[in-house]
């Protein structure tokens, strides 16, 4: 065997040996779900069940953690995620300052929300483009609407 061929055969070794390896960083398996502080007064059932089918796994302290959310480095991006979607905007800490609901239906509406990693893992999350409409719709008269936020200054929520 040549030493191409015995490098060759070593790699598939050291994969593995890193996949398992990485399983050790503690980043990104703490799942607790901190506790509700307040909720939105949402203007209609419907648009709290379109946004709970889309949103709220990152944007509520309600996520629901798939088993592939503990593996490295999947668990990583996870992780990241939720804490940005959290800090952004979480509807069960309504209330807190610089909660930018406002921007929700903006989101929608451009494609950015929900991000594209998160629906073919959750096919739940795919809205028709009436529901999508409906959604909007629902998030500009809980939220209101921001189609341009001036940097620094952020909207209050609506009580």
């Amino acid at each position: 065997m040549n030493r191409t061929n015995r490098i060759l055969s070593r790699v598939p070794i050291g994969i593995i040996v890193l996949g398992l390896g990485i399983q050790l960083v503690p980043y990104g398996r703490n799942h607790t779900n901190p506790p509700v502080t307040g909720e939105p007064k949402w203007d209609s059932p419907t648009t709290k069940a379109l946004f709970d089918r889309t949103c709220a796994d990152c944007h509520s302290n309600q996520t629901v953690w798939p088993w592939y959310s503990n593996v490295a480095p999947v668990s990583w991006l996870i992780q990241k995620h939720v804490d940005d979607g959290r800090k952004e905007f979480n509807v069960s800490e309504w209330g807190r300052r610089n909660n930018h609901g406002d921007e929700a239906a903006r989101a929608v509406r451009n494609g950015s929300m929900p991000d594209t990693g998160y629906v073919p893992l959750h096919p739940e999350a795919r809205l028709t483009d009436a529901e999508k409409e409906q959604l909007i719709k629902g998030l500009v008269a809980t939220f209101g609407d921001a189609p341009q936020r001036q940097r620094g200054t952020a909207a209050q929520p609506k009580p």
